[in-house]
């Protein structure tokens, strides 16, 4: 373990703030969390203050022992600007693949109730209370009804998409490295490691069975970070690291 940075102690001091003052105000779950854009509780800027919430310790604490581990070494490498565009494109590129996953599981249910005569009122309600009229059950299917309400009322909150970005930037610039991480007791290389860790997230999304972590993680959120992450840094790295480090 290396020292830590500045921009990642600043990060760090943040999301404790923002976890210590959710435990205390539970309503900043309702205002900084994450919500479906069609729930009453969506805010604008819940597109960033997401990243800073976590939903209990164990949640935070691994979020934020995975910003030390490794964006202390990004920093050093990109600098502190090129590390904050990778943390927070990651986190908002995160955002958009869950936000797009949702919409597929809200729309069926929202548009089948609007085309078999709900009004948009009666819709509203039942996105707010479940509540709807028992005619509209021979239309609209109990598991397009569920996956309708579900989206709409379960909000995204964590670091996790964006320090997904820091893992696969990582696992681009030392995939060589060999890491050392509880309780495998051997050295596996960043690129075994991490791609593993990826892959399984992978999996849990596509099939709903949750193998790291509880079952209503927000899977995809990983991946779409990993994603944006791996792209940036495979870019810069094979443009721009001939010339100096960014600051």
């Amino acid at each position: 373990m290396g020292r830590i940075t500045d921009t990642v102690k600043v990060l760090l001091i943040i999301n404790v703030i923002f976890f210590l003052g959710s435990q205390f105000v539970e309503v900043t779950y309702q205002y900084f969390s994450l919500w479906f854009p069609y729930s009453e509780n969506f805010r604008v800027w819940q597109v960033f203050t997401h990243m800073f919430m976590h939903a209990d310790v164990l949640h935070i604490f691994f979020n934020m022992f995975m910003l030390y581990m490794f964006g202390s070494h990004l920093e050093n490498i990109l600098g502190k600007n090129k590390l904050l565009i990778l943390y927070f494109s990651a986190g908002l590129g995160s955002m958009i693949l869950h936000l797009g996953v949702l919409y597929l599981d809200f729309w069926p249910g929202y548009d089948a109730m609007l085309s078999n005569g709900m009004s948009i009122e009666d819709v509203n309600t039942f996105l707010k209370t479940s509540s709807y009229p028992t005619s509209i059950a021979q239309f609209v299917s109990e598991d397009a009804l569920y996956n309708t309400y579900t989206a709409n009322r379960n909000p995204m909150l964590g670091a996790s998409g964006a320090v997904f970005g820091l893992l696969a930037g990582f696992m681009i610039l030392f995939p060589n490295l060999e890491l050392m991480v509880f309780p495998i007791p051997i050295p596996v290389k960043a690129k075994y490691l991490i791609g593993g860790y990826f892959l399984l997230n992978v999996y849990s999304a596509i099939t709903g069975h949750s193998i790291i972590g509880p079952s209503n993680t927000a899977y995809w959120a990983h991946i779409g970070g990993a994603l944006i992450g791996f792209i940036m840094m495979y870019y810069w790295k094979k443009n721009s690291f001939n010339n100096k480090r960014w600051n």
